[in-house]
């Protein structure tokens, strides 16, 4: 089946987040934040990984389109007569198909599905808000309104039906005491998905056409047992309805080099903490935020998640290791307890040594190696902030580029960085696309090439009034340099100073 989320282009529009006044950006293959400190880089970058875990039903807060109950609970309030029509006609066509029309057809889902489809989206408000607030590490998401703005945050996804005018808009607006969540459809005529199980429809209509399928024998419960196959094809429907949203996401954040020299103590503090519960008076456990709790989280199970993944991307997090690390990562588990422990191997050694003794580009580089070979795959949401820690430029060039090859894999990167190194790298690789194939060999890293479309810089700018910053998209110009930003202003304000010293110099010994 063709992957609905693998070319899609999918719009994101902010108001008055963090420290974020205005911003607008399509989430492309490869996706780069850049632009000072506390601008709302990682504030952006979080609020992308909190809709991934939250739509793929991958976090623990998350529930979506699994709540059956409370929507049984709905009953005709939510599904009309026109909904059942529609639903009886579908599927009476669709268990009528022979096999190899499963094979090979989409099917066309009714405009009252569809709508009913959308309103689901807005039963999940609270689970939403609260997925936020663990991804964050808040009390309440009315924190993440900007300072000054008392009013409300305004999010805005747009997903267009490929090749139409048509789209999906999801809309949620965080306010001071709550928060709304509201799925509209604009122009949508129709709405094409693939199906994957005829047994399951086959067993929906079996079990239904005695209920609500006659029009003059409808009842309570033919409303409600028509949510059954509805949300169904909910889940069914939301790679069309949120693109690339709706695939596994990983967040490796700032400084994992303090991270994975301090995973242990963290971890052992918080199963002391557990397991001593009631046994001394309560205090205080300080808070993780949902992004470093999932990362945590995802360091010690590695080895087990290895075990799962069908097609792990063993040969990228190998790359990285050869050209950059100059040695392989392991995880080693103690005999006595299931306890990950992290080792470092340079080249020509015989005997690991602890990750914590290597040096800090190792420990940062260590866990998107271990990403990478156990739970990475073509479609996964890879976040990756400042990669450039601890990393001299040079190293940081060839992993811009290794980064590059990895989008070339299929898997999709957001990147927060400062580094002007990781930047021009980006602009190179963009340029190498302009050659054809056969010519990409004639120059260096002539392999690591992305077309413009994939590939989407964004740069967060102060403002002073109102107070916050605005994202603007970093064009590709090669008649400027490839991709400009405030790095170049920084270096000509250096030179500047450079020179004024240089004339007093020059003035104080004539």
């Amino acid at each position: 089946m063709a992957d609905p989320t693998a070319h899609d282009s999918l719009e994101l529009e902010l108001n008055d987040f963090g420290p974020i006044v205005d911003a607008k950006i399509d989430l492309r293959p490869l996706t780069v934040f850049v632009g000072p400190s506390n601008t709302g880089k990682s504030y952006l970058a979080t609020l992308i990984y909190a809709l991934h875990m939250y739509f793929t039903g991958r976090s623990i807060t998350s529930r979506f389109f699994l709540n059956y109950e409370r929507l049984r609970n709905l009953g005709p309030s939510f599904v009309d007569r026109e909904t059942l029509n529609a639903l009886n006609e579908f599927l009476m066509e669709v268990t009528n198909w022979t096999g190899d029309m499963w094979s090979k057809k989409e099917v066309v889902l009714p405009i009252p599905i569809v709508k009913a489809i959308c309103s689901m989206f807005e039963l999940q408000n609270d689970q939403l808000h609260s997925e936020i607030e663990r991804c964050f590490g808040i009390d309440s998401a009315s924190a993440l309104i900007r300072k000054g703005n008392r009013r409300c945050a305004r999010i805005v996804l747009r997903k267009s039906i490929s090749g139409e005018s048509a789209t999906f808009e999801h809309e949620l607006t965080l306010k001071s005491n709550a928060s709304e969540f509201v799925t509209a459809m604009r122009n949508v005529e129709t709405l094409r998905i693939k199906l994957d199980d005829r047994r399951e429809f086959v067993e929906y209509y079996d079990r239904l056409k005695n209920t609500f399928l006659i029009p003059d024998k409808l009842s309570q419960d033919s409303y409600r047992q028509a949510l059954g196959p509805i949300n169904h094809l909910l889940g069914l429907a939301l790679p069309y309805l949120l693109g690339s949203l709706y695939r596994a996401a990983y967040y490796l954040p700032a400084d994992r080099t303090g991270v994975m020299n301090s995973h242990q103590v963290v971890v052992s503090a918080l199963i002391q903490n557990a397991t001593t519960a009631g046994l001394r008076p309560d205090e205080e456990i300080p808070m993780l935020s949902g992004v470093l709790g999932d990362f945590l989280q995802n360091l010690l199970v590695l080895p087990s998640a290895a075990n799962r993944q069908r097609t792990p991307r063993k040969h990228l997090g190998a790359r990285i290791e050869d050209l950059i690390l100059g040695g392989s990562i392991q995880v080693e588990r103690s005999e006595l307890i299931s306890y990950p422990h992290f080792t470092y191997t340079p080249e020509g050694w015989k005997h690991p040594m602890p990750l914590m003794n290597a040096s800090s580009m190792v420990s940062e580089i260590a866990p998107v190696v271990m990403f990478l070979r156990h739970l990475v795959n073509p479609g996964t949401m890879l976040v990756i902030e400042e990669p450039e820690s601890h990393m001299h430029p040079a190293m940081q060039v060839e992993f811009t580029r290794q980064i590059a090859a990895l989008v070339r894999g299929g898997v999709r990167v957001i990147v927060t960085t400062h580094s002007e190194w990781v930047l021009e790298e980006l602009a190179n690789i963009v340029r190498r696309s302009e050659l054809p194939k056969s010519r990409r060999k004639e120059i260096s890293h002539g392999e690591f090439a992305l077309r413009p479309d994939q590939v989407g810089a964004w740069l967060f700018k102060p403002k002073r009034r109102p107070k916050g910053s605005v994202v603007e998209e970093i064009r590709f110009d090669p008649d400027a340099g490839g991709l400009e930003s405030d790095f170049n202003e920084v270096g000509r304000q250096l030179y500047n100073d450079w020179a004024t010293i240089g004339n007093r110099i020059a003035g104080s010994t004539e």
